[in-house]
């Protein structure tokens, strides 16, 4: 039996047993060749290589332990809270955010500096967490990449011949696109969590505001693998005025987010 032959075979054994999953936010079944459980071995696998490929960790443990606090108090009140979730800001001057399957994110330096309050870092934690927990991440990784990466990627601690190595496959992980409607219902579901952790969703206006106005003086790498949904600002502002009451008992951080992270980046 031919190699090639093999390996349609195991690829379409795999896809038979893993090829549609539940996402856990909407309820709805959704295309997926990655089985839940290899979320957490692939982001083991790769987040080492990402964090280096984004210029390594910002060298700043009380920076790092503010954001970690940060993201686990989100984490809590999401649709998978028993997850373990890691957060970390990396030295990239890019303004960007990044998740990878099984509970990792990113965010880099050049988004910290464009961001002035607690509850705008609060906001683009919840967006990469909803994209986390309705396993979007791994969605596209199923999309975007090919059959004989992905086995290699989940099943073997080996790299065959032929396909990427740990550092090629991870480029292409920090460049997988989302789809517009991803993004909304990252948007949309992380706004909630936003609240539900006690912060100002209006946050996450303030922050995709600050986007589209960044993407207007150049293109940013946030919108490069995270597409900007039609009506973003609106369909956000209708949600707050919908569904979120009571602002005024919800915390906004200006001058957390001042002393935590914009004094230590200086």
């Amino acid at each position: 039996m031919s190699k090639k032959l093999v390996l349609l075979i195991l690829g379409l054994t795999f896809f038979l047993c893993t090829g549609c999953a539940i996402n856990p936010v909407t309820g709805k079944e959704q295309l997926m060749l990655i089985p839940q459980r290899q979320d957490i071995a692939i982001g083991q696998r790769y987040a080492p290589e990402v964090e280096k490929q984004m210029g390594g960790r910002i060298a700043n443990e009380g920076l790092q332990n503010y954001i970690d606090s940060l993201g686990q108090r989100i984490a809590r009140v999401s649709h998978k809270p028993d997850l373990q979730y890691h957060f970390l800001a990396v030295e990239d001057e890019s303004v960007n955010a990044l998740a990878l399957p099984g509970g990792y994110v990113f965010v880099t330096k050049g988004m910290l500096k464009k961001l002035t309050t607690e509850a705008q870092l609060a906001a683009i934690l919840a967006h990469e967490l909803v994209h986390i927990v309705a396993r979007h991440a791994s969605a596209a990784m199923s999309r975007e990449i090919g059959i004989e990466i992905l086995l290699s990627a989940v099943t073997s601690d080996k790299t065959p011949r032929g396909v990427l190595t740990a550092a090629g496959l991870t480029r292409q992980i920090l460049g997988l696109r989302y789809s517009r409607s991803d993004e909304r219902e990252a948007d949309l579901v992380g706004m909630d969590y936003l609240a539900a952790a006690g912060y100002n969703p209006y946050g996450m206006v303030e922050t995709m505001q600050m986007l589209e106005n960044q993407q207007q003086i150049r293109p940013i790498e946030f919108f490069s693998t995270h597409p900007n949904p039609e009506n973003r600002i609106a369909y956000l502002t209708q949600k707050i005025q919908t569904d979120h009451h009571n602002l005024a008992a919800l915390k906004t951080g200006k001058d957390d987010y001042l002393t935590a992270v914009l004094s230590a980046l200086k």
